[in-house]
């Protein structure tokens, strides 16, 4: 049943790829966070584009009414003149009513909502950013499966060489019995060894399919066989997202500082009021006629907020920190990517070393080996010596290869630490 689940998982991978940059390639763009950067462009699109509907005019309606507990109105002894006169002074009413709509036109903001645009944009730059430093580190994780499935893919063909040579021997030692020149624990021994080994080689085969259909789902390609990349020389220090980031979150604080300025500066506006009511503007004759109207005004509003002085210097002074804590950052980032990287060289010219020497090792054991098996063949030595030298030789191999394929792990973990 885990079978069957697996393969319905890797149904919907494509054609396989083989080489180490093709997995990088396709583990980043199958990684699910790849989609943030549609989505924090479009965001940002839409901040943006709120924010420049500042300029337009900012229309409010309203609907107000209201009971007084008192009202303006005339003293008793001017009512009774106007009485005298044939005037009906009923004063207003305590119950009020308004429907109408206010429009206010910004004419000058103090740069305001292009501090804000800004605003907006950098800070989706510095979602950007961060997507990317994650999106980064995917090729680490691609770095130590692939090459731990070529280190499997290269032991499997050293099992298939081993089981070549014991079957090989197997082969003479039976020759040997028939004739009476060996005894038939020895070819048991050897026939067990070959047994041994295929248990390794069916071991080594069920990590390989593990670790073939992890990879293949993380880059979401079919991954066969692992094609060994080119030893390379590695330049110098590259662009590093994390080193982008910083950059990203200073040009932030910029446009905080612009905004912070922007608040201080006056802010002039047009305007026009209208409503339908009662009373309206001219109070003495609603006091007469008590009867809705139509009234309205125009004119032009200059404020200043002095309030945004209280806190300037502490806003300040906050994103003088903000930028103190990016430079920190980045200074932390470059001295562990230096250690990072002096390791690194370090460890690739102590596998050099190592290989050079694992050639003539695995010329030394394959000579005691040739040597052993003429030895056995003219009964000099028994079969136990000849197995001991065989898994020598194995062993001689497995090494060289081991130190071959970390030594191009490093290469590349390096090529990895200066994005280059």
């Amino acid at each position: 049943m885990k079978k069957l689940g697996l393969w319905i998982l890797l149904l919907p991978l494509s054609v396989c790829a083989q080489t180490l940059e093709e997995c990088q390639t396709a583990a980043e763009k199958n990684f699910p966070l790849i989609q943030q950067y549609d989505l924090i462009s479009k965001t940002t699109s839409l901040t943006v584009s709120n924010i420049q509907k500042g300029w337009l005019p900012q229309v409010s309606a309203i609907a107000q009414a209201t009971y007084q507990s008192d009202v303006p109105s005339w003293p008793e002894q001017m009512q009774s003149v106007y009485q005298q006169m044939g005037l009906d002074m009923k004063g207003l009413k305590r119950d009020q009513y308004k429907i109408g709509v206010d429009v206010n036109q910004v004419i000058y903001d103090g740069g305001v909502i292009q501090s804000q645009k800004e605003l907006a944009q950098r800070q989706g730059a510095v979602q950007e950013a961060q997507t990317a430093v994650t999106l980064y580190q995917v090729r680490q994780r691609v770095n130590e499966m692939y090459f731990a499935l070529l280190l499997l893919n290269e032991q499997i063909l050293l099992n298939n060489d081993l089981q070549e040579l014991l079957n090989a021997n197997e082969k003479k030692l039976s020759s040997m019995f028939k004739r009476g020149t060996a005894a038939e624990s020895d070819y048991f021994s050897v026939k067990a060894e070959r047994l041994k080994v295929i248990q390794q080689a069916t071991n080594m085969e069920a990590q390989k399919r593990t670790l073939q259909m992890m990879l293949s789902t993380f880059c979401g390609l079919e991954v066969k066989e692992p094609v060994k990349p080119a030893a390379m020389e590695v330049g110098t220090m590259g662009s590093r997202p994390e080193l982008r980031l910083v950059d990203a979150q200073l040009s932030l604080a910029d446009a905080q500082e612009k905004m912070l300025s922007a608040s201080l500066k006056p802010k002039f506006s047009v305007f026009a009021s209208g409503y339908y009511g009662y009373p309206g503007y001219n109070m003495f004759q609603d006091m007469m006629s008590r009867s809705w109207s139509l009234n309205g005004m125009i004119g032009a509003r200059l404020t200043w907020n002095i309030g945004a002085l209280y806190t300037h210097k502490n806003d300040k002074e906050k994103i003088l920190l903000q930028r103190e804590l990016a430079e920190n950052s980045r200074e932390v980032f470059l001295f562990n990517n230096r250690l990072e990287q002096l390791q690194q060289n370090e460890d690739i010219n102590r596998y050099r070393q190592l290989m050079a020497a694992d050639e003539e090792i695995l010329s030394l054991r394959s000579s005691v080996r040739k040597a052993a098996e003429s030895k056995l063949a003219h009964g000099i030595i028994d079969v136990n010596d000849l197995v001991k030298e065989i898994n020598g030789e194995n062993a001689a191999r497995v090494q060289r290869t081991v130190h071959e394929i970390e030594m191009l792990k490093e290469i590349y973990d390096l090529k990895y630490a200066t994005n280059n």
